[in-house]
């Protein structure tokens, strides 16, 4: 890990500075928006807009970097972002805003796009888990450190989004300054949604909730905050443990996921996430009650993703395993616009906590998938299943690639170890039967 560290510190340093500046605008935003007075349901379109963004390039900034390379795209999309950024408080309106956030969900889905093939490039075969670990652990703690400087300055001023602008411009000093030569860029066609739904159900309707769950967190926890009347030092702590609970989680969630059905596993842990966001529903008024529910929602929700991408690989031929991260990540994208319409609509028809209600319903509702598809079809031996390999929400289709690329990696390397053991074994039976002549 420390050698990975000290060959792509540059890169990754950037990566967490821009996570810092992307975390606290989202939360920024939600709070700027309850002390101008926008109601739930608008805070919800321009939180859903920044979805909409992300999936958008991530099917068009492909095409992009190949007709103009990966400096000009990165250097593009890095201006927009500090643009947007300093206008959102000069142009308090709901409509601007929605288009503010649908530019800045583009533009930081490309620059990942970007940063994440540098990365891979200058990864190896033998460092390449370790690299991905390594950069989805600093984007969690970028997220996590930006929630704290939302206590720096006063939300309803200018300063906070200055200071957003500014971590976003020095990030990309790093990258640009320490990048190898510009690698090779190519993504893989997705697989078709048909094929891929026929292939794995649970999978395909996991990520769509999963969707709906994480940007409801990412996007509208601040909100929920702000309307029930939380401080901005609570505001910022409560944001802060949904990544918290990811961070902490992941691994025992991980752990478990090679040595279970996955689909039990999944059940239990989408009812667990259930049940934390019911603590919220009917004990939020408890700030520390409130912390625990959004640590186990946060700390469930974030290790089912990678969780339902382990689950579909079990059932898809190495060939098919890239090809499939395409459509998983599509169908939660959808999902992903649709969680912040749907949680604004119902916390403006029943009060704030409907936050948490919804969240319990789609968690409840997986819940109860995983386990009418536990009895459809046999589960995979533990032996079969394909390796479980962390991914964050928050990455992009190259990054799920990447990991998909690990996954069959370590798949190859474990079948030709057991056919080696195998041929090992069958020639000491070989042996002690003709010693036995």
């Amino acid at each position: 890990m420390l050698s990975v560290f000290k060959n792509s510190w540059a890169l990754l340093l950037g990566m967490m500075l821009l996570m810092v500046g992307n975390g606290l605008q989202s939360t920024l935003l939600g709070v700027r928006g309850g002390i101008e007075q926008f109601l739930p349901f608008e805070m919800s379109l321009i939180m859903s807009a920044y979805f909409i963004g992300f999936l958008g390039a991530s099917r068009m900034v492909p095409s992009l970097i190949r007709r103009v390379g990966h400096v000009r795209v990165f250097a593009a999309l890095a201006s927009f972002i500090s643009a947007v950024l300093v206008l959102f408080p000069l142009y308090l309106n709901p409509v601007f805003w929605m288009f503010g956030r649908l530019i800045i969900g583009f533009c930081f889905c490309g620059v990942y796009i970007i940063a994440e093939s540098w990365l891979n490039n200058a990864a190896t075969n033998e460092n390449r888990g370790q690299s991905l670990s390594l950069y989805l652990i600093l984007q969690m703690v970028g997220i996590v450190v930006g929630q704290g400087l939302l206590v720096t300055s006063d939300p309803g001023g200018y300063t906070l989004f200055i200071i957003i602008s500014v971590f976003v411009s020095v990030s990309f000093a790093p990258i640009l300054l320490s990048i190898s030569p510009t690698p090779a860029f190519e993504t893989t066609n997705p697989m078709p949604l048909k094929k891929l739904i026929e292939t794995s159900p649970l999978g395909c309707a996991g990520m769509f909730v999963l969707g709906g769950v994480f940007s409801a967190q990412f996007g509208m926890a601040a909100v929920y905050g702000a309307e029930v009347g939380l401080s901005l030092g609570e505001i910022s702590l409560f944001v802060a443990t949904f990544y918290i609970g990811a961070v902490f989680l992941q691994y025992p969630i991980g752990w478990l996921s090679d040595r279970m059905d996955r689909r039990r596993l999944i059940m239990s842990v989408a009812a667990i996430g259930a049940f934390g966001a019911l603590i919220g529903v009917f004990m939020g008024q408890n700030f520390t009650l409130l912390l625990v529910a959004a640590f186990i929602v946060g700390g469930t929700s974030n290790p089912l993703y990678s969780l339902l991408i382990a689950h579909t690989n079990d059932f898809l031929d190495f060939d098919d395993m890239v090809s499939a991260s395409g459509g998983l990540l599509f169908i939660n994208g959808i999902g992903a616009i649709a969680g912040p319409l749907i949680v604004g609509w119902v916390m403006q028809a029943i009060g704030a906590f409907g936050f948490f209600v919804l969240i319990s319903l789609l968690m409840a509702g997986l819940t109860l998938y995983a386990a009418y598809r536990s009895t459809q079809r046999a589960a995979p031996s533990v032996e079969e299943a394909n390796a479980y390999q962390t991914v964050m929400p928050t990455a992009s289709l190259l990054s799920v690639e990447f990991a998909q690329e690990i996954a069959i990696e370590t798949a190859l390397e474990e079948e030709e170890e057991s056919q080696k053991a195998e041929s090992e074994k069958k020639t000491e039976n070989d042996r002690r039967q003709e010693d036995h002549r």
